[in-house]
Formats: C-alpha cells, structure tokens, sequence
C-alpha cells in the first residue's frame, strides 16, 4: 500500500487489564471504493516490535468492473507483510516478480535500498467482481541491514505450519508461535500469527516475547475481565502472561518481537533511520532513478507540500 500522513488512529477507552500497555481504534479512510483502517503509526507508539505499519484493506465486495489500483510506488528501509482473510491480489515489483497473492499465503517484499511495487485485483475478479479483506503491515529494517538488496518471498498457505486445537486455529505466518516455525527468512526477531478462536476458545500469547500486540480483526474477545471488540490493536506490557479468550468466534493477529534499534523516520512510504536517506528517495523517486515495474507504465507521483 501507498502511505499519506493522516490523522492518528483512535485511542480507546482505558481498561483495568494492568497488562495492556495502549488501546488502539484504528481509523477509517476511504481509498476510493474501499476502506482502509490505521493502527500504526499512531502518535504515542511508533511501533510494536519492527512493525511500523499496520492497514487493514476491506472487507469489500467489489462490483463487476471494479477493483483495487494501487499503482507502482516506491519504498526503502522497510519490508511489506501481505496477508489476506479473502479475495486476491497481484503482485508485480521492479525485481520482476509477477506473483497473485491468495489468502493464507505470506508475501514478503524487503525493499532495502529500493524498489517498487504495484497491487491491483486481478483480471478476472475485475470482470466478475468479488471480495477483498486482508492486511498490510510494514516492517522496519534493522539499521544494519536498510540498504540491503531488495528481494521477495512468497509461501503458500499450504507451507505455513497450520495448529488446530479445541476450538483454535492458528497459521504461524513468520517466526515462531504454538510450538511451530514459518520457513520465513527475517533479518530480525519478529512473529506473526493469524489466530481464529471458536466462541469459548482460549489462547495463550507467548509472553516471552520483548513486544506484543493483539490485532482483533473481527469478533469479540475477553482478556483479564475486560471485553474487546473489532477492530481493535491491543498493545501489552511485556513480561505479563496474556490469555485471549472468544466471547464470540474472532479472528486475530497476534504480532510483535524484539524492540527496534533505534526510532525510525517515516515518510510517505520511506522509511529510514536517517532523514537524509528519505531526502535521497524522493529524489531518485521523482527523477526516475528506481527501477521501473515490467507490466505495469503508470506510478504515483511524489506527493508535493500543498500551499
């Protein structure tokens, strides 16, 4: 997805869990013909682990002859996270990777110094129309490795470690969670985790881990007395032992991992430790110095200050 300063997602209401740490509503914005919700960045937590984006797209059902188009755009120093509850999407980035996303499936583009990207509904659910609904989240590179080759990874959903249990299902989409590991190549220590609970299901979140956070899709969900309803991204101290339980089926992300090294700038859709880093993509940006997407002529101009 393409990134544009905005107003800062919703702060919730406070709770008497001692565990949680933010309460976050994300905020809706329409992206022309579907809806988009923030949860980060927001103003008083940049991010949880190296996630430093959080979106979730739809769910939309689009008529026959419509679709998503985002068009080819560019990033630095971060990696996109795309995963879908519903619907497709084509990927096509200026590595040459020509990839349909479906859902359950793990789509990782680390764009290091640079690439460019375009996603947009294929065309045949452009024709026949059909649904959309999924997540895209932002991870910040290590400063070590921020000018890294760019590079791409895809796993279908039939590679991901899959754990089915008294009413919980869980696909571990990156790292480690419920005694399974994604063959997901990181460079750094982050989770990521779709959780779907039956009503009346528990599950644990690992408590080992330095930064965590529970993303309520969709559903309603107990923890420590106090109830929670989607979309909600519920961020928590660390240390604490966290068990979710459903009130009603719901579907979460449980995400997070060790803190970053350090703030990062963020702006449009670069991100740097170094704010000069950013100063020198909107310039190879605007002067066409990024490779070019094949397949794909059109892009989003470098937004320029308004007034």
């Amino acid at each position: 997805m393409s990134w544009l300063p905005s107003k800062d997602p919703v702060l919730g209401d406070p709770r008497s869990c001692e565990a949680l740490d933010l309460v976050i509503v994300p905020r809706a914005r329409d992206l022309g013909g579907f809806a988009v919700r923030r949860a980060l960045p927001h103003g008083r937590r940049q991010m949880v682990g190296p996630f430093i984006f959080f979106d979730q797209m739809g769910p939309v059902q689009f008529v026959g002859g419509r679709g998503m188009d985002v068009r080819p755009h560019p990033h630095i120093g971060l990696a996109t996270v795309t995963y879908l509850f519903d619907g497709r999407v084509m990927h096509r980035d200026s590595e040459g990777n020509e990839v349909e996303i479906t859902p359950g499936a793990m789509n990782l583009m680390t764009a290091g110094r640079g690439i460019a990207h375009s996603e947009r509904t294929p065309g045949d659910v452009r024709r026949d129309g059909g649904a959309m609904h999924g997540i895209q989240s932002w991870i910040a590179l290590p400063e070590a490795h921020e000018e890294t080759d760019p590079s791409f990874q895809h796993f279908a959903a039939s590679v991901l470690p899959l754990v089915e249990d008294r009413g919980v299902s869980a696909r571990v989409i990156a790292g480690s969670a419920f005694g399974a590991t994604a063959p997901v190549a990181r460079l750094s220590d982050w989770f990521y985790v779709e959780v779907v609970l039956a009503a009346g299901a528990s599950a644990p979140l690992d408590a080992d881990h330095e930064e965590r956070a529970i993303y309520v899709v969709e559903g309603t969900v107990e923890i420590a007395g106090d109830r929670f309803e989607g979309p909600r991204l519920l961020i928590f101290r660390p240390g604490d032992r966290i068990t979710v339980k459903a009130a009603d089926r719901a579907r979460m992300l449980f995400l997070g991992g060790a803190a970053a090294d350090g703030p990062r700038h963020i702006w449009w859709n670069f991100v740097s430790s170094r704010r000069e880093r950013i100063e020198e993509a909107k310039q190879a940006w605007k002067t066409g110095r990024f490779k070019p997407v094949p397949g794909d002529s059109e892009f989003i101009p470098l937004p320029e200050p308004s007034g």
